[in-house]
């Protein structure tokens, strides 16, 4: 959908459970307010049984451009849409439901997937410009988007840091779906040479990294080698930190959650030809971020 300068009534939200600590409402609006459009963008608490009234929410009230969603609304909405993107076909989960109107058509609903697109954009505003072997601690439902990520970024052989090697089975197999070579290895063993690595990326929840931190070996690190952490309350993370203090580079979840916004607002509102520095420089300012490096 395409919306122009006079944007009256059109609005989108972000919609999960917790939701009141979400900081999309400040990076949309930041970013429609630097666009010149006016669309309000709100927190809505969702969960898993509020699936069949959102879909019917989008369907028949006028005005919404779309949903951004975060747990446990990733997978639930899923059924109700009439298309996914291939990434969301992979991956089985989303983070955008994206409204779309046609004159004397019914409404269609789409889902996309752009946390890969944030996790990609992060890691390449560090300076990251190859992307061969790369470390990813955890191997969750957010490893899984940075399975993604990283292979469409290059890359050849992933490390995944676990806690429990048979949990990381699940990932191994789609990063070897996508061509790649993948290992799985115990965080308290750190059996791996962090010298090897192009990046690594952190998808475990805040402190859970703690407790092996020391055991990575940083010493080794090679100067200016990216973390992309998704966390980001408390930050700086303790493995962040500690990789920093290393001489490697390190971003947030916030960084991750930036640029999966931005695509958000292109899908939301057709606007791709805009000044994107600019716009970007507004949703960082909204929430603290650094500016990037133009």
């Amino acid at each position: 959908m395409q919306v122009g300068a006079h944007s009256e009534g059109l609005r989108a939200a972000v919609i999960g459970s917790p939701i009141s600590h979400s900081k999309s409402p400040l990076l949309h609006g930041a970013a429609y307010q630097a666009l010149g459009l006016d669309i309000e963008y709100t927190r809505r608490e969702a969960v898993e049984t509020d699936a069949a009234a959102l879909n019917t929410m989008l369907r028949n009230e006028p005005g919404w451009l779309g949903l951004s969603c975060t747990m446990p609304m990733k997978q639930a909405l899923i059924p109700f849409l009439d298309n996914t993107s291939e990434r969301v076909r992979i991956l089985g989960a989303m983070n955008t439901v994206v409204v779309h109107r046609t004159d004397g058509e019914p409404v269609k609903l789409s889902g996309e997937n752009t946390d890969v697109d944030g996790l990609i954009k992060s890691i390449a505003a560090m300076g990251a410009t190859v992307l061969k072997n790369v470390a990813i601690f955890g191997a969750g439902n957010t490893a899984s988007a940075a399975i993604m990520a990283v292979a469409e970024s290059g890359a050849e052989h992933i490390d995944f840091v676990v806690r429990n090697l048979e949990r990381a089975a699940a990932s191994i197999a789609l990063a070897q779906s996508f061509g790649l070579t993948a290992n799985a290895i115990l965080n308290d063993a750190a059996a791996f040479s962090i010298p090897e690595y192009d990046a690594a990326i952190s998808t475990l929840p805040p402190g859970s990294a703690d407790s092996f931190v020391d055991k990575l070996g940083l010493e080794n690190l090679r100067p200016g080698t990216p973390l992309m952490d998704v966390t980001y309350d408390p930050w700086p993370s303790r493995l962040a930190s500690a990789w920093t203090e290393h001489g490697g580079v390190a971003a947030s979840g916030l960084t991750m959650l930036l640029y999966q916004a931005v695509e958000q607002v292109k899908l939301f509102t057709g606007v791709t030809e805009a000044d994107w520095d600019h716009v970007i420089n507004m949703m960082c300012d909204a929430v603290g971020l650094t500016r990037p490096q133009n």
